[in-house]
């Protein structure tokens, strides 16, 4: 397939491309910097239209016309005279039913492309969408989520003007599935359609979770990024990362056994470290009432023994890095790890709660 983009080279022309590259189908970009002939060019080979272009924070409000709704009057004109009924997608902005001037151009641009879906008969879908972030997009531009992520990364500043005022967002990520899912199936006729989800929040909000993004890295307790809102803002903030905080330290505590390094907590699903020990070197020698443990060997060969608190009944587990086992500690049992190789014993441990220096639940006993 190829797909003509207009404003290839924008926030989201450029996720989508990535996304069309990946499904070996051949971009044909146009950018502020192409000219009309290359417009004209560039339809006559392409299989449907992705119209991302448009102007939304000019030095002079004229611009807003120039660049939305005169631009899509062209390509609609264009579009109409090559005789082709080219399925087009129009990036349009949920600001289309206000009467700003941004709005107006919106909607004017989006009147352009309904006639030429009327006149052709070419599917045409009309994505109003929310206020797109993700990967890529412009700080300190029109979007308060790209310029938090980008600030706080960097220790600035950031404003917040009103911080109960609400904001609508939708992820990068989403927005091109829509798209790539419209080129799939673009449907008949002309239509209004949304991208999403669609999340609502305030400016206060935002800030605030970014800045909890940031402190994960002195506490070691991570924000809950597996779904939704607060993943894709993840997502966001990392990508605004500079290179030289790619990468950053976590304690290390030794002693004559060895070390234990913490590397992840969570609010409520426990934590994740690691330790070693040296060569005969015995660690544990303790039971737990209600926590609980996993133990994994990646490197060098241990021997894990238990020990029954009430019966005395004892057991034991050998495990060595080539081999994935997880040993995990049973409440009311009293257990220890030995290192029984001759090299380095290194073993992942999660616990299914955070060390509470106050209430440990970790109790000294021999096996």
């Amino acid at each position: 397939m190829k797909v003509l983009v207009t404003g290839a080279d924008g926030f989201i022309g450029r996720n989508l491309r990535v996304a069309l590259a990946e499904r070996d189908w051949e971009v044909l970009p146009i950018t502020r910097q192409s000219t009309d002939s290359e417009l004209v060019a560039s339809i006559a080979e392409a299989d449907a239209v992705i119209h991302l272009a448009g102007v939304n924070r000019p030095q002079d409000p004229s611009e807003f016309a120039i660049g939305n709704s005169d631009f899509t009057g062209r390509l609609s004109a264009a579009l109409t005279a090559s005789g082709r009924a080219l399925p087009v997608a129009f990036a349009s902005s949920i600001q289309a039913d206000r009467n700003n001037p941004y709005g107006l151009s919106k909607r004017d641009a989006e009147m352009h492309l309904d006639t030429y879906g009327q006149v052709s008969g070419a599917p045409v879908a009309i994505y109003r969408l929310a206020n797109v972030f993700g990967k890529w997009s412009r700080p300190n531009y029109n979007s308060a989520v790209a310029t938090f992520c980008h600030n706080i990364a960097r220790d600035l500043p950031i404003r917040i003007d009103n911080p109960d005022a609400q904001v609508q967002l939708v992820y990068i990520d989403d927005v091109v599935a829509e798209l790539v899912q419209f080129l799939q199936e673009p449907g008949q006729g002309v239509r209004q359609t949304k991208a999403g989800p669609v999340y609502t929040t305030t400016v206060g909000e935002l800030a605030q979770q970014i800045e909890a993004f940031k402190d994960v890295r002195k506490s070691l307790v991570t924000e809950r990024v597996g779904t939704g809102l607060v993943r894709a803002l993840y997502s966001t903030y990392v990508s605004f990362l500079p290179n030289e905080s790619f990468s950053y330290e976590v304690p290390k505590y030794g002693d004559a056994r060895g070390v234990f390094v913490e590397m992840l907590k969570t609010p409520d699903c426990g934590q994740f470290s690691f330790f070693t020990a040296h060569p005969g070197i015995t660690r544990g020698g303790h039971y737990h009432h209600t926590k609980t443990e996993k133990f994994l060997v990646i490197k060098g060969r241990a021997r894990y023994r238990f020990r029954h608190l009430i019966t005395d009944e004892t057991f034991e587990v050998d495990s060595q890095g080539n081999t994935p086992l997880i040993v995990e500690t049973i409440p009311g049992w009293a257990h220890d790890i030995t290192n029984i190789g001759d090299d380095e014993l290194v073993v992942m441990l999660w616990a299914n709660e955070i060390f509470d220096r106050d209430k440990p639940d970790t109790v000294a006993s021999a096996v």
